[in-house]
């Protein structure tokens, strides 16, 4: 699998969640993001634009306190405005090499500029196809990137979520399976009891409950029971 620029698909996916807001109209943005319950759209243009502030501040200060945070304007246009503004603030920070120094709220990964690159890019598509699903139909991942976003649920989420103590460390294996891509991934001890096929996008898409357990763009084998009581630890946030 080719190396991933983050930066540059950070970049790509903010304006593809601009381009997004751009001729929305009032009511748009009252349309239920049902993959961000209890969220609107404008609710979750709040949420991604004041992100882009937060990383900002954690990169510039050196510290995880809001102390940045807006209100997003309620006015479309406005709104697309301010956004693309946060956009141009967070690629500010982020445009230098990887392996700057930079605050995180994680030990688990290094504690780099590259790390907020990466999970940044993450972060943005994943919530432009939260708007897209509730404009109308949302476009699948691409493979390499959606391929990743399960490697960082596996190195990063799922035992932070253990070492917070939301969820506890799994007791058997469960594998997932990108048919896509013929990459496997393995969480727990052991030899796999079950494994959950898919592509690497609808894969993501699981993983951080997007799609449902019965979706049929899954496919399980081995012991079901086993392998859902693992993936809803929960392994992310």
């Amino acid at each position: 699998m080719a190396e991933l620029n983050f930066l540059a698909l950070l970049r790509s996916e903010l304006d593809a969640y601009a381009a997004l807001l751009d001729g929305l109209t009032p009511e748009d943005l009252k349309r239920p993001v049902p993959t961000c319950a209890p969220w609107n759209l404008y609710e979750l243009t709040d949420h991604l634009g004041n992100g882009n502030l937060w990383v900002t501040t954690a990169v510039r200060a050196g510290h995880g306190r809001n102390d940045q945070e807006r209100t997003a304007p309620h006015d479309p246009a406005s709104l697309h405005t301010w956004f693309q503004s946060t956009a141009g603030e967070i690629l500010s920070v982020l445009d230098v090499h990887p392996e700057t120094e930079a605050w995180t709220f994680s030990s688990l990964m290094p504690r780099t500029v590259g790390f907020w690159q990466r999970r940044r890019a993450h972060e943005t598509r994943m919530h432009r196809w939260d708007a897209e699903h509730a404009l109308g139909e949302a476009e699948p991942f691409a493979p390499d990137l959606a391929a990743d976003a399960v490697s960082e649920v596996f190195e990063l989420f799922a035992p932070r979520m253990v070492q917070r103590g939301i969820a506890t460390e799994p007791t058997a294996a469960f594998r997932v399976r990108a048919v896509d891509l013929g990459l496997t991934w393995t969480y727990g001890p052991g030899t796999p009891v079950a494994e959950l096929a898919g592509t690497a996008s609808d894969l993501a898409l699981r993983l951080w409950n997007r799609l449902g357990a019965d979706d049929p763009a899954l496919v399980w084998s081995g012991d079901r029971a086993v392998g859902e009581r693992l993936l809803a630890a929960p392994l992310v946030p």
